[in-house]
């Protein structure tokens, strides 16, 4: 048994959360004893296995601000994280491994606590920063220095995709390492067990009168702009065009936008209000319902009960709802960007889109499920098998589990 410590900045709902989860309850079915450390949780914005003991929770350091008058929220995450790694010292006994992510500032001071310290790079932290001014570019100078060091003195780095390594290189040229790709998947034995309600019982009481023979487009991704929402939107409004209102398919089309929401996040805040506005602008308001921090069994119930996933972010470097939606047996339209494009197999479990005209293009393959309910049959049942041979949870698990023995030894 090996004691090993993840350390994550916010235990929230989103993909690099998820996987973090994963990543415990996988070692903790091998035998390992297991605890994560965060900057933040929310009981009623966090996976269930973070609230109902399946995995001990300790939050240290949320008293230090996230930004300055919405400035320099790189600089406080960094703050956060030392201190985060600093508080392991004196909160648990000593781990024999820790794994981080998301923010590698913490990794030297990890090193004074533990032997060992896995850091797992979703994407390079730098990559992420929104474009700035010359202030900005100083500002940033120095913590993407920060960023590179102290991601090369990790004992083993991680890394989500081919797409990511690649991106890594890129990005971090001074460094002679090469990660190793450990794919995000999916905890399929909860996916398995967990009940899934009807989906008139999720929704906003105005909602529930809907036609029973409607519909369903399903986005899920944070209310974040760089996940490009408005996508999902113009597809929806782009698909009359391509139903013809066919069987009255249109009439019976309903999207259903669906993401983790944080009143402390201002961007969360202001983008959700700008996509209600824009489905207004465009008179289809009534055909899209917003819903803030699905749960667990919500998300479940959304992804059985949906007809097609869209799923519009471009680039994104792995993306993990895709393999759940495929997993359900739900049919997959994406960018051919990124991840995606080491999941999703182009006109086997879904389609993957690119063209000069992105929103008709995503609107003809979405029409073109929408059509023909055999095919979306097809795509699923193929779309579940694809996940169950590359993407197994069994085989996520002895990857990392291997790993682990490996350092221990």
């Amino acid at each position: 048994m090996v004691k090993i410590t993840f350390l994550h900045p916010d235990l929230g709902i989103g993909g690099a959360e998820r996987l973090i989860v994963d990543a415990a309850l996988a070692l903790k079915k091998f035998g390992h004893d297991v605890n994560i450390v965060t900057t933040h949780h929310d009981p009623k914005r966090s996976f269930a296995e973070t609230n109902d003991g399946t995995l001990p929770v300790a939050v240290v350091g949320n008293w230090i601000p996230r930004h300055i008058f919405g400035k320099f929220y790189a600089l406080f995450a960094y703050l956060r994280m030392i201190y985060a790694a600093i508080a392991i010292y004196f909160i648990t006994s000593r781990p024999d491994i820790i794994v981080c992510d998301l923010v590698s500032i913490c990794i030297p001071i990890l090193h004074l606590f533990t032997n060992y310290v896995i850091f797992y790079c979703h994407h390079p932290d730098q990559l992420l920063s929104q474009p700035g001014g010359c202030l900005k570019s100083i500002y940033r100078l120095p913590l993407n220095y920060l960023e590179e060091t102290t991601t090369g003195q990790a004992d083993k780095i991680f890394v989500n995709s081919s797409y990511t390594l690649k991106i890594f290189k890129l990005t971090f040229k001074r460094l002679q390492i090469t990660p190793e790709i450990l794919y995000p998947s999916i905890h399929t034995e909860f996916f398995d067990t967990a009940s899934s309600q009807p989906l008139k019982s999720i929704l906003p009481e105005k909602y529930k009168s809907l036609p029973t023979d409607c519909l369903i487009l399903l986005s899920i991704n944070r209310y974040e702009r760089k996940k490009n929402l408005f996508l999902a939107i113009d597809t929806l409004s782009a698909c009359n065009r391509f139903l013809n209102d066919e069987e009255n398919l249109y009439n019976r089309l309903y999207l259903i936008i669906a993401g983790g929401y944080d009143k402390r996040v201002n961007e969360n805040v202001t983008y959700h209000q700008e996509l209600v506005d824009y489905a207004s602008k465009l008179n289809i308001i009534d055909k899209i319902i917003f819903l803030k921090s699905p749960t667990d069994s919500e998300k479940i119930s959304l992804l059985k009960n949906c007809d097609v996933l869209i799923y519009t972010p471009e680039n994104e470097h792995f993306g993990i709802v895709p393999l759940e939606a495929m997993y359900l047996r739900k049919p997959v339209v994406a960018h051919n960007s990124g991840g995606p494009m080491e999941t999703v197999v182009n006109g086997v479990t879904g389609y993957l889109v690119n063209g000069n005209n992105i929103v008709d293009d995503f609107a003809s393959k979405v029409a073109k499920l929408i059509k023909d309910g055999e095919m979306r049959k097809q795509f699923g049942n193929a779309g579940r098998q694809r996940v169950i041979e590359s993407f197994s949870f069994t085989a996520f698990g002895r990857q990392l589990n291997q790993v682990v023995n490996d350092l221990a030894k």
